[in-house]
């Protein structure tokens, strides 16, 4: 992932404050700055990936829409054939276009660049909307959804949330069979029944279905995003996932929506695992892009530094028991940090009373534990001493 999208604000490159950090720090903010996915238990690899990448920014749409009424599917009977045949209704392709280059190509003609699944969730008078992974339509030109009768039909973005990887998408409601409820991932357990339909490698082969068990709960998955290093929560599942399933349905034996199929582990030799955003995650998210267009997140506006990175010579004038916590090397002009008093060199080391210990960590704190509006107290070392400051995230 990356490209930016105007759903978060970018971090500016402000004046630089010289300190005597400055050389080291460097080579650091560098290799800081450059997004990598990080290995777990092998490679983990996005399961749908595009062909070529088209550089245009995808269209970002308010609406003023703000419940999430979901239209329930009644399935005739408890037989899982049944259940299955209903909620495939429900399911999508995901389709990306971009445009030929004409200096490289003999035509310029659009071109189908991807796919991979999606799953209709909500319909209104007007639109039907349906949630699908970011890595699906990341820099796509257009996006064209394949329904289950093989009507195919162009699709606008709402929002997108790179960070947890979702997007949602809106098609004319007339052309929407169904909708999926969602149901609740929090109450699942390793053992419990899932079934997953999807795209696997393309349109030829939609809406396969294959079952599984819950293989574990409350997973997390370090991936790398746009918006910086992120542990991703998950379900665990051994049902086959294959490339094109991504932003498909993880179904429980009521055919309600538990999960988005999002990866996989590929390494040889590996074989049933595969992760879905619990719906727990995902129900929030894609309501609020449905409401307000963007998911908001609180910004301090900073680039930092995980202390155990920065040799012990070059520490500035910390204890030698601190070995945990964030270093700020940049802080970006009229930022909420800035307004805060934060300084470049300041080593972050709380906040709220919770021992912070690298950047990751900060990053899942804010975004999980503060709100828009809240007043939260960061214990920082400065010259070796220490300090309580209090931020507002406006």
């Amino acid at each position: 992932m990356e490209e930016q999208y105007e759903t978060y604000q970018k971090i500016e490159e402000p004046k630089k404050k010289k300190g005597f950090m400055t050389p080291l720090l460097a080579g650091i903010i560098g290799s800081v700055l450059t997004l990598s996915l990080t290995p777990y238990m092998g490679q983990v690899s996005d399961l749908m990936a595009l062909e070529k990448k088209n550089e245009a920014p995808l269209v970002m749409e308010e609406t003023k829409e703000s419940s999430l009424p979901i239209q329930q599917i009644n399935y005739p009977s408890s037989n899982l054939a049944d259940m299955i045949e209903s909620a495939s209704q429900a399911i999508v392709g995901v389709v990306t276009i971009q445009e030929r280059n004409p200096f490289y190509s003999a035509s310029s003609q659009p071109t189908e660049s991807g796919s991979g699944s999606g799953v209709i969730f909500k319909k209104t008078e007007t639109d039907a909307y349906i949630v699908t992974n970011y890595h699906v339509i990341e820099s796509a030109k257009e996006i064209e959804i394949s329904l289950m009768d093989g009507e195919k039909t162009s699709a606008q973005v709402v929002g997108i949330d790179p960070l947890m990887d979702l997007a949602v998408l809106k098609i004319d409601a007339s052309l929407a069979p169904a909708t999926l409820s969602f149901g609740d991932s929090s109450v699942l357990r390793p053992g419990d029944s899932v079934v997953a339909i999807g795209n696997p490698l393309g349109m030829e082969l939609s809406r396969t279905v294959t079952q599984g068990i819950v293989s574990a709960t409350n997973r997390t998955i370090p991936v790398t995003t746009s918006q910086g290093q992120w542990e991703l929560p998950v379900l665990q599942t051994d049902a086959a996932i294959n490339p094109g399933n991504s932003g498909g349905a993880l179904l429980n034996t009521q055919g309600e929506l538990i999960g988005i199929n999002s990866l996989k582990i590929m390494n040889s030799g590996v074989e049933g695992l595969g992760f879905a955003i619990p719906s727990e995650d995902v129900m929030p998210i894609v309501e609020e892009i449905i409401e307000k267009g963007k998911v908001a997140r609180p910004y301090l506006g900073v680039q930092l530094v995980n202390l155990e990175e920065v040799p012990l010579p070059y520490r500035p004038h910390l204890p030698q028991e601190l070995t945990q916590g964030v270093i700020l090397v940049q802080i970006e002009k009229d930022s909420v940090a800035e307004q805060a008093g934060l300084q470049v060199e300041d080593v972050i080391v709380a906040i709220n009373g919770t021992s912070i210990e690298n950047t990751t960590h900060l990053r899942k704190y804010l975004y999980s534990e503060i709100n828009m509006g809240d007043e939260v107290e960061f214990k920082v070392y400065r010259d070796g001493q220490p300090l309580q400051l209090r931020v507002i995230f406006e």
